[in-house]
């Protein structure tokens, strides 16, 4: 073959690279306009079924030199692609998405600003037990120039002969103390009937993690303009987690804050694992501030100074823990919660790194 019959099909077969290149892009915008029709309508992106058609009509019109395998592999990877264009058009199109928003959400509670660059901190018992256990908790936490004071209300248990809180009195001794002290109540709330109610005592609904897709919850949470703490769920992966605070903002309420508080694993030294990595992944791909609950994600006091360390160190917005008078005597997670002396040690701990 000489050199000139070797340079023309050189440029042929750079011709034919560039008409491929060419129809890839255009099979990538019919994806994308797909992929837009499907979203409209509720519709989901993948659908094997449709892959499978185009597949064998693909293989039906083969005639070589490649392969059937070869050919059948090439598509699936550039399906593969088209499906992966739906998603990155999916996640771009979020509100609560870093690509919606590039600034920072600073959610702003009762002067207290979560996510301003700042350290923030959530500390109270793990359930409201009377006025005098929540105010000696409350006089501590407001010691130590805190602003928000957790504690649980409404408690969802793994068994239903557990503790379940005291409702909606334990809100009104919740607001009761933090007005004597100036502090913001961050308690649970478990169903859409009891929010309308609730927001007369509290400044901040959480979400517990085995309501993260509890979506009527959600909704309505997203329907009133009190801030929203979201746990991420037992065993939520980060996409999940992050639709769950779409159903949040799409209703109008951007004051979201998210938390990381372990996911369950097949590791039992600790009672969930922290995935702390998820911090900094959260911080990517939304506009949200970001907390990390030591408490729940270890289980175990002994645990809770170098977690919330660990949660500080990689850029979390705050920490969130449980304190409580005399936990040996607690009514719920005793094994847990913090004394007020290892408390006062803990923040002692944590202001140093904060400096």
């Amino acid at each position: 073959m000489s050199n000139e019959q070797l340079d023309k099909l050189r440029a042929e077969l750079d011709q034919v690279n560039l008409d491929l290149l060419s129809l890839i892009n255009r099979r990538g915008q019919l994806v994308q306009q797909i992929g837009e029709v499907k979203e409209k309508h509720g519709m989901n992106r993948f659908d094997p079924v449709r892959e499978r058609d185009m597949l064998n009509k693909i293989l039906e019109e083969h005639n070589g030199p490649f392969e059937y395998s070869t050919i059948e592999h090439l598509f699936k990877e550039i399906f593969k692609m088209a499906l992966e264009l739906q998603e990155d058009d999916h996640r771009k199109a979020l509100l609560v998405s870093r690509k919606n928003k590039p600034e920072d959400t600073v959610v702003n509670i009762k002067g207290e600003t979560v996510g301003d660059g700042n350290l923030h901190y959530v500390m109270g018992p793990c359930a409201v037990e009377s006025y005098e256990q929540v105010a000696e908790v409350a006089k501590v936490v407001k010691s130590q120039g805190l602003k928000m004071l957790r504690g649980g209300a409404f408690k969802p248990r793994t068994s239903p002969y557990d503790f379940q809180g005291l409702g909606i009195e334990g809100l009104k001794i919740l607001k009761q103390v933090a007005d004597e002290f100036d502090l913001a109540v961050v308690s649970e709330i478990v169903s859409p009937a009891d929010i309308e109610e609730a927001c007369e005592y509290i400044d901040v609904i959480q979400i517990g993690a085995r309501n993260m897709q509890n979506f009527e919850l959600l909704k309505a949470a997203g329907s009133v303009q009190k801030p929203v703490l979201l746990k991420r769920g037992l065993a939520a992966q980060i996409s999940e987690f992050i639709n769950a605070a779409e159903y949040i903002i799409s209703r109008g309420n951007e004051n979201i804050i998210l938390c990381e508080r372990g996911i369950r694993t097949y590791e039992k030294a600790t009672r969930n694992t922290l995935d702390i990595s998820a911090v900094p992944i959260l911080k990517q791909e939304t506009h949200l501030p970001v907390l990390v609950d030591v408490t729940h994600s270890t289980g175990r006091r002994d645990l809770l100074l170098p977690t919330a360390k660990a949660a500080v160190a990689i850029g979390a917005d705050g920490v969130m823990a449980e304190v409580h008078p005399d936990p040996a005597v607690a009514l719920s997670d005793s094994q847990q919660q913090m004394d007020i002396p290892t408390f006062e040690k803990f923040m002692a701990e944590l202001k140093k790194m904060n400096r």
